[in-house]
């Protein structure tokens, strides 16, 4: 990259490579470029609908996808390490999506924080890449499917939405879950996935962290009122309301409080403004 190129363009940059472990190595080059300040805080650039995918793993819709370990003569224990890189690969370009098309929006902090965000989801992609290769299996042997994505279509043309969705949903729901996964990896020996995991995890209370900071800066800017506004988005955009239980340490540690998440699920279902 040169001195004078923009964050738009190499945020592009990474949202156009195909190949998953250039995508890393390029998503932690700008954000190493952004760091030590050779990128203008300037987005002339238009984001893509889709990001470039590479040829495998082979993408199917969600309803699609063959049940965890049925069908098919690979382990239960690779099939969900397998899950976890393609949602950390896709995590790669939500987060690099973000700046791209919601940065000029905001103050420069905000790019500052995504491409922390973007950098380490790279980690996390390459490190579960690795434990696939170290157990004769490798990211793309397996289908994966993209709704990850299509919640990032949904909210395209609205920061707030995406805020509230993609790390105050999404992201808050590992942090729910990964505990428990970590011990089921544990039980099966498997100690090395667990660390990983583990610092997965450590990372992502930072990133729901980042989204309910910015998402309530936007609230603020707009004078509305951050919980009732985020349950009608939650309301809108999220089929089926939010699965209890919630780690609420976890989530209070990220500002993302019971203010915002307790109720919703029984709102979502009876179909109830907040």
């Amino acid at each position: 990259m040169t001195e004078h190129m923009t964050v738009g363009a190499a945020v592009l940059r990474v949202l156009q490579t195909a190949d998953p472990v250039a995508k890393a190595m390029a998503a932690r080059h700008a954000a190493r470029e952004w760091r030590l300040g050779r990128l203008t805080h300037e987005f002339c650039e238009t984001m893509p609908d889709m990001p470039a995918r590479p040829d495998h793993p082979v993408l199917m819709r969600p309803q699609d996808m063959p049940r965890r370990g049925k069908g098919t003569s690979v382990p239960r224990r690779l099939v969900l390490i397998h899950a976890l890189a393609h949602i950390e690969f896709v995590a790669i370009d939500l987060a690099f999506d973000m700046i791209g098309r919601f940065g000029s929006q905001f103050p420069r902090e905000f790019t500052d924080d995504w491409m922390r965000v973007g950098a380490e989801e790279s980690m996390h992609f390459a490190l579960l890449d690795r434990r696939l290769r170290e157990q004769g299996s490798f990211y793309g042997a397996l289908p994966a499917h993209d709704g990850l994505w299509d919640t990032a279509k949904e909210t395209a043309h609205d920061a707030s939405a995406r805020l509230a969705i993609v790390p105050m949903v999404l992201e808050a729901r590992g942090l729910d879950v990964t505990l428990n996964t970590v011990e089921r990896f544990k039980r099966q020996g498997d100690h090395m996935t667990a660390k990983v995991l583990s610092r997965i995890y450590q990372d992502e209370i930072n990133h729901v962290f980042y989204g309910t900071k910015w998402f309530e800066f936007a609230c603020k800017r707009s004078g509305m009122q951050p919980h009732a506004h985020w349950q009608r988005l939650v309301k809108t955009h999220v089929k089926g309301g939010l699965k209890p239980p919630f780690n609420d340490s976890a989530r209070r540690t990220a500002g993302l409080t019971q203010d915002y998440y307790y109720g919703i699920e029984l709102l979502t279902k009876m179909n109830l403004h907040p």
